[in-house]
């Protein structure tokens, strides 16, 4: 039995992740779930999966999640440090799947507790990428990518042969608005943008695949996770999302990982590592599929990549510049107040004010984290971009 504990159980990743838990009930037990503020579902899912430890965030809720376990002999806990303290409870696996910057000081913590850890929150990497993996070499913890598409990588990327590897490539669906022009994406709605083809995700997420700032998050991830400099990793746009990434080697050789799209193949893959186990997914079908089709990204149209390869560049703690930005321009969005191409255009208004930004340590990176958040509500409030 491997011990779990989940990160945003209540997320997509996380309901999916408690899919394959459910899958193999005599293969692994639940520790430790947590949630932002969704306390039924939490509360539900503690008891269904024997879970020893519920936590919600939102200090606020905690009353209700006390409540809703009452007489379930699950502990009920609370606030920003309730999250870290679970994170560090003893576990065979983590899933770090808290969205946004929040899931950083938690996730951390596993890290610096020896867990392994499987990452399905990007923004760690993002803003603290040198900080999380020098932490993982210096406590022996290992990180296993959920993102589809380094988990592809990892699947297809011969570490003995990691001088041979040319390059790595990231596939992207391109989004809802792909094939649309810089008009037609100026009065996009929320309800739009979040209605992904090929993947089901919250919405953040799918804001971020719609802007492809997703991608770009997910190549600065990528930079840290197989130590490749940003110059050999290329994003290509693969609408029908079968192929999930590719890596090149110098023989001419690009092995890729293909599947359903379908995030419980990667937490399936995470969870068994070394073993595979099996995943209560759609079997891909090629004939079914039929054609599968390949463009460049278009950085006119779609800007995050430029300014993710822009923040990389700069070095420093841009990245967390970047990330926290776009999350503030993002749920700004998602209230209807701004629209969908000022997104990119507030996070590249807030790149610019910030250059030359450190980071040497955790509280470092909060305060940066903290200062591009306070830039970009001022742009949203006052509408200037």
């Amino acid at each position: 039995m491997r011990r779990i504990t989940i990160l945003g159980a209540t997320g997509s990743v996380g309901q999916s992740t408690l899919d394959v838990i459910k899958a193999h009930p005599d293969r692994f037990q639940v520790e430790a779930l947590t949630a932002a503020r969704n306390v039924e579902r939490l509360a539900a899912d503690a008891k269904a999966f024997g879970a020893k430890l519920a936590v919600v965030s939102e200090e606020s809720a905690y009353g209700a999640l006390k409540e809703a376990l009452s007489g379930s002999g699950i502990e009920a806990a609370a606030g920003p440090q309730a999250l870290i303290d679970a994170a560090s409870r003893p576990c065979d696996l983590l899933m770090a799947a808290i969205v946004g910057a929040a899931g950083l000081a938690p996730t951390l913590a596993a890290i610096r507790h020896g867990t392994t850890v499987a990452v399905a929150n990007k923004e760690v990497l993002v803003c603290a990428g040198e900080l999380v993996m020098a932490a993982a070499r210096e406590h022996g913890a290992k990180l296993l990518p959920v993102d589809s598409e380094h988990n592809a990588i990892f699947q297809v990327f011969e570490e003995s042969q990691r001088d041979a590897i040319d390059r790595l490539i990231l596939t992207a669906s391109g989004g809802p608005f792909r094939t649309w022009t810089l008009e037609a994406m100026k009065p996009v709605t929320p309800a739009q943008a979040v209605a992904h083809p090929n993947w089901s995700m919250g919405a953040k997420i799918s804001v971020d695949s719609a802007t492809m700032m997703n991608k770009g998050l997910e190549l600065i991830e990528a930079c840290h996770l197989f130590a490749m400099p940003a110059d050999q990793i290329e994003v290509l746009v693969h609408p029908q999302s079968v192929i999930h990434s590719l890596v090149g080697y110098k023989d001419g050789s690009v092995l890729a990982q293909l599947g359903s799209p379908d995030m419980r193949t990667p937490i399936a893959y995470a969870l068994g590592w070394p073993e595979r186990i099996s995943a209560p997914v759609k079997k891909l079908n090629l004939y079914e599929v039929a054609q599968l089709t390949f463009e460049a990204p278009d950085p006119v149209r779609f800007p995050a990549l430029r300014l993710t390869r822009e923040a990389l560049s700069a070095g420093g703690a841009m990245t967390t510049v970047l990330n926290a930005a776009n999350e503030i321009a993002v749920a700004a969005f998602l209230e209807g107040r701004i629209g969908f191409l000022d997104i990119a255009a507030i996070d590249e208004a807030v790149m610019g004010t910030m250059t030359g930004a450190k980071a040497g340590s955790l509280d470092d990176i909060a305060y940066i984290d903290g200062e591009a958040r306070r830039q970009a509500l001022a742009r949203v409030d006052g509408k200037v971009f």
